[in-house]
């Protein structure tokens, strides 16, 4: 089965968004306010200190990482400056 392509891509595409605590640089889309897509890469995963603390953090070796809470206000702010669209 071939692997369809997302075309909501196409309309409004990924935008790296800085992280400002760590600097770490992921990709970000903005379907809503509250919906919002992120693409780690190896190098924003490698730099996340809210990351490295879950992990340290995490009992019997699990790795439980839902979100970083200063690139979630990076996320935001670009949001605020235009620099990252909101499509609702």
């Amino acid at each position: 089965m071939p692997i369809r392509p997302d075309n909501r891509l196409a309309d409004a595409p990924m935008v790296a968004v800085r992280c400002r605590r760590c600097a770490a640089t992921v990709l970000a889309r903005k379907s809503s306010w509250h919906q919002t897509s992120v693409q780690w890469d190896a190098a924003a995963v490698a730099r996340c200190e809210e990351r490295h603390d879950a992990q340290k953090l995490a009992s019997h070796g699990q790795r439980i990482f839902l979100a970083c809470s200063t690139l979630s206000d990076s996320i935001a702010d670009a949001v605020v400056r235009g620099e990252l669209t909101t499509l609702d």
